[in-house]
């Protein structure tokens, strides 16, 4: 019966540690939990069979965690759920073609922060005015890289 609860806490301590690396992004629950079962496996097998199965396991699961991770990577088992897009695009440096004095409208509820269109470009926008709604005409204060100062007209 000891071999069969050894191998148990073993073999979901190794499942549960290749799912964190290879599944799960970042380190979660599955992580915590297969290494807690890892150390359980080797703990049960020092304290309940003895010292030589302890060394003996703790060997055995390092060596499959080893193995299996290395053959995971060489293998093409992963290929089906790896992200293979490539992005081309690019950010455009610079401010934008948008001047102190320009005028537009919300496209958005500004917040003080929302969209704004003007000279039909549509750019973030910040107001220190408290809230503007959607579709309020806008004058343009100041303008930054990536976001304009507004405040609404009368």
């Amino acid at each position: 019966m000891d071999i069969i609860i050894l191998a148990v806490l073993c073999l979901a301590g190794v499942l549960l540690i290749l799912a964190e690396i290879f599944l799960i992004p970042g380190f979660t629950l599955a992580g915590v939990a297969g290494i807690a079962f890892s150390f359980a496996g080797v703990y049960f097998a020092f304290h309940s069979i003895g010292t030589v199965a302890g060394v003996v396991t703790l060997i055995a699961m390092l060596v499959v965690i080893g193995v299996s991770f290395t053959f995971l990577v060489k293998s093409r088992a992963l290929d089906a759920i790896s992200l293979k897009t490539n992005i081309d695009s690019t950010v455009t440096e610079g401010t934008p073609p948008v001047k102190v004095g320009d005028t537009g409208f919300t496209v958005s509820r500004l917040n003080p922060v929302g969209k704004v269109r003007v000279n039909g470009i549509t750019i973030e926008a910040k107001t220190f005015e408290g809230f503007v709604d959607e579709g309020t005409e806008v004058e343009v204060l100041k303008v930054f890289k990536n976001q304009i100062t507004v405040k609404s007209r009368p």
